[in-house]
């Protein structure tokens, strides 16, 4: 079969969109990529064994994105340089990943005689009602959450398949009115063959707690320099690692100026996987602080699964699906969503005894149903 993935970013990296493409192509399907630049990145590329391409686009136009729904320009785009490839070229399916470009996928499903498989990496309207560029007075005008709530309920019934990343994000996309059968659990497990454990070990001159990942306000990581202070009481040697990259960086940076921690909190950067592996392998306790929300509520964060993996004590807040594999899985301790008294005291509590924690439980548990060898069958399952 050959199938059009669609995604509204630079690619690549995307380690999700990377290991469903290495499957489908493995399985025999051929992959063509969509995807938009900004940086100059070449407009048709072999990659791989499959082919990337590419439309230039202005930052002007990239940011009407945010009201695609009132305003179509950002829609128009896509329709434009998806009908040229269609016409240039026959595929079988269209795979769009997450929800805003669905509307345009169902279109040329129809106009093109196309299955369409629709990828919800995210709670979309979760994401969008918790995001800082729609809670500004101009963000709440260009993006109503009731209307991307009513757009994703009509849209999502026009697909052939439906893919969601947790137990709970199906559940949620059944309330739409959703038929089961026409949706599928493919999770942001870990491919075991990538992410390999470093000999690096922790310092023991340092408690270290480690972040990676997107640096926003939900992520809650303000809450986490906020309980150092506390915790500092008791671990004299604790210290805070952030890696990643995000625009809530420079807020991160006067909190903990304002909180006296700035010499504990080091900001690392964005760093590829080999080095994400290695710094984590040196870390004593992993976190995973994100605001409880609808958003988190019903999607999982691939990094813990790297966590288990690596046998790291976790720190998380009591997210549903978060709590769930955690606690079931005795992987870590559990705070209460956005609470600094409690997550010092867990912290502290890991500080004096992690053997508290089954840690062989967790890296069992990907090794044997929480891995990309597990869900790569689902994939291909919808494809065959």
């Amino acid at each position: 079969m050959k199938i059009l993935m669609v995604l509204e970013s630079e690619f690549p990296p995307d380690t999700r969109v990377e290991n469903e493409i290495s499957a489908l192509v493995e399985a025999g399907h051929q992959i063509e990529i969509a995807c938009l630049t900004k940086s100059g990145h070449p407009l048709c590329e072999k990659n791989n064994g499959y082919t990337i391409h590419r439309k230039m686009i202005s930052e002007f136009m990239h940011k009407t994105s945010v009201g695609t729904l009132k305003f179509p320009f950002y829609f128009n785009f896509w329709r434009k340089f998806l009908k040229q490839l269609l016409k240039d070229n026959s595929f079988d399916a269209i795979h769009i990943h997450d929800l805003p470009l669905s509307k345009v996928g169902y279109e040329m499903k129809r106009a093109f005689n196309l299955k369409l498989t629709i990828d919800l990496h995210e709670n979309w309207p979760g994401l969008l009602k918790i995001s800082t560029h729609t809670q500004s007075f101009l963000g709440k005008l260009l993006s109503s959450n009731s209307q991307w709530k009513r757009y994703e309920k009509s849209i999502l019934k026009k697909a052939d398949n439906i893919i969601v990343v947790i137990e709970e994000s199906k559940e949620r996309i059944q309330k739409l009115g959703i038929k089961a059968e026409k949706i599928s659990i493919v999770s942001n497990t870990l491919n075991t063959e990538e992410f390999k454990e470093h000999s690096s070990k922790p310092d023991p001159n340092f408690f270290t707690l480690y972040y990676a990942g997107g640096v926003t306000k939900h992520r809650g990581l303000q809450t986490v320099i906020r309980s150092l202070k506390l915790s500092r009481n008791e671990i004299p040697s604790i210290r805070l690692w952030i890696v990643g990259k995000g625009r809530y960086l420079g807020n991160l940076k006067a909190i903990s100026k304002e909180e006296h921690v700035e010499d504990i909190v080091n900001f690392l950067g964005w760093k590829p996987l080999d080095e994400v592996a290695n710094l984590l392998s040196q870390s004593d306790v992993a976190l995973i602080p994100h605001l409880k929300s609808e958003h988190t509520d019903s999607t999982i964060p691939h990094k813990l699964f790297q966590y288990m993996y690596l046998r790291k004590p976790i720190l998380s807040t009591d997210c549903i699906p978060l709590k769930r594999i955690i606690e079931q899985n005795e992987s870590g301790l559990i705070y209460k969503n956005n609470n600094i008294e409690d997550l010092s005291a867990k912290t502290i509590s890991l500080y004096k005894n992690t053997r508290q924690l089954n840690l062989e439980k967790g890296k069992k548990a990907v090794e044997e149903k929480y891995n990309w060898e597990v869900d790569k069958k689902r994939l291909i399952e919808i494809y065959s």
